[in-house]
């Protein structure tokens, strides 16, 4: 089942149950993918394309957390740790942390990485195979630890 298909039936359920963020934050993330494939001139996205919206949707909202974390609103935290955790649900299961590590430490094989200045290579080479299962700073944090 596509993703649109499990946020259209995911939405039906939020409308019967009454449960009013849980559908605001489909909706927003309907809309982002509706607007993706308008931009991409695209009837249906891939299954990579979506990943993608749902990457950049979890990032705004880690972003807006640590914003209003630092600004002390707690009403807003609230909202967003919620809608975080919604739109956390649709994603691909996360990576472990030795998982993690071991496709870096192949991958800086494969690419013959010795120092800290083959770190953009490692990262682009990591980056498209941990897609939407691990996020960018935790893959930082284990490839600089990796090439010390």
């Amino acid at each position: 089942m596509s993703l649109l298909e499990t946020l259209n039936q995911d939405m039906k359920q939020a409308m019967k149950n009454k449960d009013k963020e849980s559908l605001s934050v489909i909706r927003m993330i309907k809309a982002s993918i509706q607007n993706e494939s308008i931009k991409l001139g695209k009837d249906t996205l891939s299954e990579d394309e979506e990943l993608t919206i749902l990457s950049r949707e979890v990032k705004q909202r880690k972003d807006s957390l640590q914003e209003f974390k630092s600004a002390g609103r707690e009403d807003l935290v609230n909202k967003v740790e919620t809608e975080l955790s919604i739109v956390k649900k649709y994603m691909p299961e996360q990576l472990s942390k030795e998982e993690l590590s071991k496709i870096v430490q192949e991958t800086i094989q494969d690419v013959n990485a010795t120092s800290k200045k083959d770190m953009g290579k490692v990262m682009s080479a990591v980056m498209p195979k941990v897609k939407g299962k691990a996020d960018g700073s935790q893959i930082k944090e284990v490839v600089l630890q990796l090439l010390n």
